[in-house]
């Protein structure tokens, strides 16, 4: 039998899940055992859970599940170096060079654990089969336009918290936008045909932004791209890879440029392959932007965890395209599962002492 154990988030202001209690519901009925761990954050009630058949564990008490129990999260696990002996779920940032990644695929070394990246849960062809990238988009963009709109008044965005709602998002960012009395930003999206550029250009589109999108045609050549510069605004959307063309250079940081604020909703500047190269760390709720720049103004909107701004509407998306994945967790050796296991276990062969 498959136990499925779905821990509390530690992050900070991550109130996501990736199962709904009518997800946990089927599970149940497919002869799944589910355990959800109680949680002062998230965003749909333990009460609705236990409704739906699930045992209820404390508060961060997986690290003492049975040990056949898969462990599943959104975002990273604490850093505090324990061994990992655990199946686990998550987003774990590991595959592309970053120090914390190796670090956490030691543990799993040290630990005998395994993990499943939810980034890498892909179909035969390689697309992937869930994805937060949509609301990413959505609220990555705007997040970026208020940075904007914050320049305009003359200053750098203050902090952002939760929206309850998307209405809600856009009626303050339309507010937002209007008091600043001047002409919405000319943008250019790229990644627009994904799912990420496609909430971004959403968002956009409804603030009545002017959008340029871009996608893989437009960047084939290699850049420079001189057409970034000569907007207003750039929400960087491509997913970084060895492949990926550098769309902003350093040198991006000096005059002669209208662009004034950059929104890179992929966020890895940890990564060589960060195309986006003028900033050098992630930004967060309470510093939304990173002011690289001063005459003219730029600054760099890079949060890591944007869809956790519309905690509901993201949890409900994703979840509803995870939940046909989750029910083959009892073939965890096969298919997209089996997949992923593989890569983890690549990487870890990789691994350096």
């Amino acid at each position: 039998m498959v136990h499925l154990w779905v821990r509390a988030e530690s992050r900070a202001n991550e109130q996501r899940v990736g199962v709904t209690p009518e997800g946990v519901a089927a599970l149940i009925d497919q002869g799944f055992r589910v355990t959800v761990e109680e949680s002062p954050h998230r965003i749909l009630p333990i009460a609705d859970y236990r409704a739906a058949g699930a045992a209820i564990a404390p508060n961060d008490s997986w690290p003492d599940a049975p040990g056949d129990a898969i462990i599943f999260g959104i975002k990273e696990l604490p850093e505090d170096g324990a061994p990992l002996a655990h199946r686990h779920i998550m987003f774990g940032h590991a595959y592309k060079g970053q120090p914390a990644g190796q670090a956490l695929l030691r543990r799993f070394r040290d630990g005998g654990g395994t993990l499943y990246d939810l980034e890498y849960l892909t179909d035969d062809n390689g697309r992937r089969l869930a994805a937060f990238g949509y609301w990413a988009g959505y609220a990555g963009a705007a997040v970026t336009l208020k940075a904007w709109a914050a320049q305009r008044r003359g200053g750098i965005c203050g902090p952002v918290d939760t929206w309850p709602s998307q209405d809600a998002l856009e009626t303050e960012l339309r507010a937002e936008l209007d008091a600043t009395g001047a002409p919405r930003p000319h943008t250019i999206v790229i990644g627009a045909l994904g799912r990420v550029g496609s909430g971004a250009s959403d968002l956009l589109t409804r603030m009545g932004v002017r959008v340029t999108k871009w996608d893989m045609a437009e960047t084939a050549g290699g850049g420079p791209f001189p057409e970034v510069l000569a907007h207003e605004m750039f929400i960087n959307c491509i997913l970084a890879s060895p492949q990926t063309p550098v769309f902003v250079p350093p040198n991006a940081v000096n005059p002669g440029r209208l662009l004034t604020v950059i929104g890179d909703v992929a966020c890895d500047p940890s990564s060589s392959f960060n195309p986006v190269k003028v900033y050098d760390r992630v930004t967060d709720w309470a510093r939304p932007v990173i002011r690289v720049a001063e005459q003219p103004p730029l600054d760099v909107m890079a949060i890591d965890n944007l869809p956790s701004l519309l905690p509901r509407e993201s949890s409900l998306d994703y979840a509803g395209q995870l939940l046909p994945v989750l029910k083959q967790l009892d073939h965890i050796d096969q298919g997209a599962w089996g997949r992923a296991g593989a890569l983890f276990r690549d990487h870890l062969a990789a691994l350096s002492a």
